[in-house]
């Protein structure tokens, strides 16, 4: 029993107060349960609304990649800039620290090498698996117009029904054949069918013409796909055009981990998603930063 000796009254109700309930404010996701809120707020920064995602998740399909032969080695010294970490379980495990305190997205789909024809994936991963590893998100691989778009977008309403289930967010991956045009109407196809069909939010590509059309038809927050390595100040572009068009940040991973110096290149296209900087704001910080020891960044708000 608590000790009820010297009990005070409650006084302080302030009732000229009305209760106080932030929003939350990523886009289209303020319906959503508690758990999935606050897994994504572990994902897209609370204070900007956007993240800057690290993926190296290339070996599920690829093998070992340059700049991924030692994840190890290359990866971990740059987890203190990254929002979320878009990965593998096997790599999760075997590899990254358990004290990462940023999110965790986890590829859900797979199977094929790129050997074989990439549309013909099939769920790689339980949910069960998912909350065991503390994932934010788990990610699965859409393949609009693909040969077997169809599997594809039956893999993520599963895994969006499960990840309801167990406040799991879906980032819904689409992907783009070769036979198919990489441009804006293309592009607002394949989000909105992912959004339509329960995505909490999509990763696609950049395109120059109309993209601000892509994200303003989306409902819930895209993200860009970094694509394949870029010159510097060309990558630096691509993420500013992005979020200025509306994108919710970026998930790179070849023009980071490849890059001369990919402290300094992440380091850089943080200054673009969090704090607005201009290309050339951001080209020169990398400049500056490049070949010098980093500064560790201030822990993220708990």
């Amino acid at each position: 029993m608590a000790d009820t000796e010297d009990l005070k009254s409650a006084k302080e109700f302030h009732v000229d107060v009305a209760q106080a309930s932030t929003p939350f404010p990523l886009k289209g996701c303020q319906h959503l349960d508690w758990g999935l809120q606050n897994r994504l707020s572990q994902i897209f920064d609370p204070g900007t609304g956007r993240t800057v995602m690290l993926a190296f998740d290339h070996g599920y399909f690829q093998g070992p990649t340059t700049g991924l032969e030692r994840v190890d080695l290359s990866i971990v010294p740059l987890l203190p800039w990254a929002d979320t970490l878009m990965l593998t379980r096997g790599i999760l495990r075997s590899v990254i620290p358990p004290t990462y305190r940023g999110g965790l997205v986890l590829r859900a789909s797979g199977g094929p090498s790129i050997l074989k024809e990439l549309s013909n994936e099939e769920i790689a991963l339980s949910i069960e698996d998912a909350v065991r590893l503390n994932a934010a998100a788990v990610a699965v691989q859409v393949f609009i117009g693909g040969e077997h778009e169809s599997r594809s977008v039956h893999n993520m309403t599963r895994l969006v029904d499960e990840g309801l289930r167990h406040g799991i967010a879906v980032l819904a991956v689409t992907a783009v054949g070769r036979e198919l045009v990489r441009d804006a109407k293309y592009m607002r196809l394949a989000t909105r069918i992912c959004a339509e069909l329960g995505a909490t939010y999509v990763k696609t590509y950049y395109v120059e013409d109309g993209f601000d059309t892509v994200t303003a038809a989306c409902p819930v927050p895209i993200v860009i796909a970094g694509g394949k390595k870029l010159p510097e100040k060309d990558a630096l572009t691509l993420a500013w055009n992005a979020v200025q068009e509306g994108a919710s940040g970026v998930d790179m991973g070849r023009n980071i981990f490849q890059a001369d110096d990919p402290a300094a290149m992440i380091q850089a296209v943080r200054k673009i998603v969090h704090e607005g900087a201009s290309v050339e704001e951001a080209w020169a910080f990398l400049q500056d930063l490049k070949g010098s020891l980093p500064a560790r960044p201030a822990p993220r708000p708990k």
